[in-house]
């Protein structure tokens, strides 16, 4: 017997079905979570569905592109990416550059498209990791060559991601890296104290920053019923919500809460929706699509046909996984809240149109997987 690619796989058939469930779920629920807030800001329940609808479309090509396009093209291009994620960052410092929402800075603006530069700095962090540690294997090894190098680079990143400020980001892009650095074969005692140091940094910057917005955060997240009409205030409409759906829900467009209780329901609090009206057997079927989504994945990093696309689609997996399960702990109120989005679900064209690239991605490489004759 003998292993050869098989370049004329059409892809995985599940992990293709659990993307386009997942993408066609959100854009139902983005109607249903958004249908007050649209009315109120636009004057029609239809604008938050028809933008969503627009990028869903460009996403599908997006995706259908990164499915045919060869992955191992991308690597000539990972260290430019980033250069260019890198520079998008540095340029939301500089006044009247960046679009100010809510006292952050996380937005270019280019006529109606908007960048958010600290979502491309994921999958462009997921890249440029796998081409570092794809092509030698062996710096993950060496300190000096391997680890301080992507530590630097990821601190830098999350530096500037943090100024915005956009603390969740930063942590979410913070962990993927040391993740993937661990799937490399960094030393588990090197990771376990760098993940020790990071939620140590975390807590300090809390601590000296004790009248800052994150220890607002992070006292609310104790107790949210504390201040239920100041910093508890989403968390406990949330809480609400999910309490009042039940086991089965009050139906799907008979949410009560995203009558401009929740504020922005369509977007990191949208499965609080999904609970309300949906209950929790709808909830537990969405997280069933969910595991399903990074079974497939993992099957797929396992059976990668080299180590940068075992790299790359671990990077794509961890950085759903990872999403999905901070986005459940927020809405639950089992940490502080972030700006921790639903992939695939919640609200905003970025965030899809990377997703579904990604997914494409994973598809790529499911297309070279060796197959034994």
């Amino acid at each position: 017997m003998r292993a050869k690619i098989n370049n004329l796989k059409s892809g995985d058939f599940i992990l293709l079905v659990a993307t386009l469930v997942l993408v066609v779920f959100g854009i139902i629920m983005v109607f249903s979570a958004s249908y007050y807030q649209s009315i109120n800001e636009d004057g029609t329940p239809y604008a938050y569905l028809i933008r969503e609808l627009i990028w869903a479309i460009a996403g599908l090509a997006g995706m259908l592109i990164m499915a045919v396009v060869d992955y191992r093209r991308y690597k000539n291009f990972a260290p430019y990416i980033l250069g260019i994620s890198f520079i998008l960052l540095v340029l939301l410092m500089i006044p009247g550059v960046g679009t100010e929402i809510n006292y952050a800075v996380r937005w270019i603006t280019i006529g109606p498209i908007t960048i958010m530069p600290g979502e491309i700095a994921k999958p462009a962090m997921i890249l440029f990791v796998a081409w570092f540690l794809g092509d030698k294997p062996e710096r993950i090894h060496n300190f000096v060559k391997g680890i301080l190098p992507l530590f630097a680079i990821c601190g830098a990143f999350c530096f500037m991601i943090i100024k915005q400020p956009n603390l969740s980001t930063a942590i979410t892009l913070a962990g993927i890296v040391f993740l993937m650095m661990y799937v490399a074969g960094m030393n588990w005692k090197l990771f376990v104290g760098t993940i020790g140091a990071g939620i140590a940094g975390v807590m300090g910057i809390i601590i000296m920053n004790p009248d800052s917005h994150w220890a607002s955060r992070f006292t609310s997240f104790l107790d949210p019923f504390a201040d239920p009409l100041g910093e508890g205030f989403q968390v406990v409409q949330s809480l609400m919500a999910l309490g009042s759906g039940g086991l089965f829900g009050l139906g799907l467009g008979k949410s009560i809460q995203k009558n401009l209780y929740l504020p922005e329901p369509q977007n990191d609090f949208i499965l609080a929706i999904i609970g309300e009206e949906l209950g929790f057997i709808g909830v537990l079927c969405l997280i069933a699509v969910y595991l399903v989504f990074i079974w497939r994945g993992v099957h797929i990093a396992l059976n990668a046909p080299d180590h940068f696309s075992m790299l790359l689609a671990s990077g794509i997996v961890i950085m759903v996984a990872l999403q999905v399960v901070l986005n459940i702990a927020v809405v639950t109120s089992s940490m502080p809240a972030t700006g921790v989005i639903l992939p695939f679900v919640s609200y905003g064209g970025n965030a899809l149109l990377i997703f579904m690239g990604s997914a494409g991605v994973l598809l790529n490489i499911s297309r070279h997987v060796a197959k034994v004759d």
